[in-house]
């Protein structure tokens, strides 16, 4: 939103189910950005009748869609709600910019939709899914995707995380002493997506360049040592084990074999293929009864079925995958 800001748009709509944050968000740009018209909507993405009225009654022109829920070992424990949110939720707001003719609909997902192991990412890749469906039946409006990885000091990031560990004397946790991530900054992340937005034709996978993975352990031994520390003697760090639906390393986004070259040396298409809208539909349709009815084994069922790459991993959905060679 910062960002966006910067441009001088007409008007800005900032949706959020989270009514503190959003309230310290307004306040905020509010002060920085006194010529742009805001307008704060407290709504959740689930909810289709607040969103039709709010589509019904603005003239929006691009969306933004960030709302998700994100944490994997939540996410495994409470696969009904990550159906509610990060895929129905994204379904009507797709369905929603194509009937009102919206120009540009961009969706941030991320690099654990690639070959999900768990059910957060594999919800994600379900919402992928849709909008390259939706796409492919000839709306007008123009949908874009986005994937990559951890974004430092966002919520739920492991480095505001590990400066709680050692304010409090540690130990500092990290779940395996091999276990490595892809990082980038706020900033970068966002003004990435905003390039991809506009790069896109319609039906894109955009992945960004993250860079070269990091061992989270170093991490850890680093951000003791800049706070003054010294590992492992005045400060312990404890390996407490993978949480469940967590693998040791994210699949590159880089892999030359799934993706393409863009004009933009970060932004890279991958190569996805896409299913028609009736078979897309006919799975959301059980996905969603199966949430419903707060079966999440048949949430999980249905999903591996739309998403046949969806192997589960330190997790108790391991069963359904018994057949089926797991990846590390």
């Amino acid at each position: 939103m910062r960002q966006v800001s910067q441009f001088n748009p007409k008007k800005l709509i900032v949706l959020d189910q989270a009514e503190s944050p959003l309230h310290e968000l307004e306040l905020e740009l509010r002060s920085m950005f006194t010529n742009v018209a805001f307008e704060f909507v407290l709504a959740d993405v689930g909810n289709l009748k607040r969103l039709t009225n709010l589509f019904n009654k603005e003239d929006i022109s691009v969306v933004f869609h960030a709302a998700a829920y994100k944490h994997v070992p939540l996410i495994e424990n409470n696969p009904s709600e990550a159906v509610f949110v990060n895929i129905i939720g994204t379904m009507h707001l797709a369905n929603l910019s194509s009937q009102f003719g919206v120009d540009r609909f961009v969706m941030v997902s991320t690099d654990k939709a690639v070959n999900p192991t768990n059910v957060m990412g594999a919800s994600k890749r379900a919402a992928e899914i849709y909008v390259q469906a939706l796409q492919a039946k000839e709306s007008k409006t123009c949908f874009i995707t986005t994937r990559f990885g951890n974004v430092l000091g966002s919520n739920g990031s492991v480095i505001p995380h590990f400066k709680k560990q050692i304010a409090a004397g540690g130990p500092v946790t990290v779940t395996h002493q091999d276990i490595i991530r892809y990082f980038m900054t706020i900033p970068e992340a966002c003004q990435l997506v905003l390039q991809a937005g506009t790069m896109g034709q319609g039906g894109e996978v955009f992945v960004f360049d993250m860079g070269k993975p990091v061992r989270i352990m170093d991490l850890a031994e680093k951000m003791i040592k800049l706070s003054g520390f010294v590992p492992y003697e005045q400060i312990d760090i404890k390996v407490i084990g993978l949480r469940p639906g967590e693998k040791l390393f994210e699949e590159l986004l880089n892999d030359k074999a799934k993706t393409l070259q863009t004009h933009h040396k970060k932004i890279m298409r991958a190569k996805d293929q896409v299913l028609c809208m009736e078979e897309v539909n006919d799975f959301v349709i059980d996905i969603a009864a199966a949430a419903e009815q707060q079966n999440n084994t048949l949430v999980v069922k249905k999903l591996k079925e739309l998403i046949p790459e969806f192997l589960s991993q330190n997790s108790i959905y391991e069963e359904l995958d018994k057949d089926v060679k797991i990846r590390t």
